[in-house]
């Protein structure tokens, strides 16, 4: 029978997984030490309310995508260590969305900036 739910338990159960992506996903403690600096300075720009929102989600966007790129892998790996082509498929279109969402940051990013300070 499944458990009930419960706020409280579920709760530790994803700040475990935080925790588990801070101690041992190095391209999430990589990313993280990238979107901090750029976090606090979004702060600092004169740009609206909203487009501050936007520009800090599509950094946080990257750890949520990152995050769950680890638990793909972590499931393929669960399933098998070998070569297999589909878990190979798995994997790749998995990082693939972290670069895709790492992209979509920069060119985000790069457009305010350059409207701000180019145009």
């Amino acid at each position: 029978m499944k458990p009930k739910y419960h706020l409280g338990k579920n709760a530790i159960y994803a700040l475990e997984g935080v925790k588990y992506m801070l101690q041992k996903e190095r391209a999430f403690q990589i990313e993280l030490l990238c979107i901090l600096p750029l976090l606090v300075l979004s702060f600092f720009l004169e740009i609206s309310v909203f487009m501050r929102i936007v520009l800090d989600f599509s950094l946080v966007l990257i750890l949520i995508v990152e995050s769950i790129n680890s638990a793909i892998e972590s499931c393929v790996d669960l399933i098998t260590q070998d070569f297999h082509p589909l878990a190979k498929i798995a994997k790749d279109c998995a990082s693939g969305a972290v670069f895709l969402s790492v992209m979509w940051a920069v060119i985000l990013w790069c457009y305010v900036l350059g409207d701000l300070y180019l145009f």
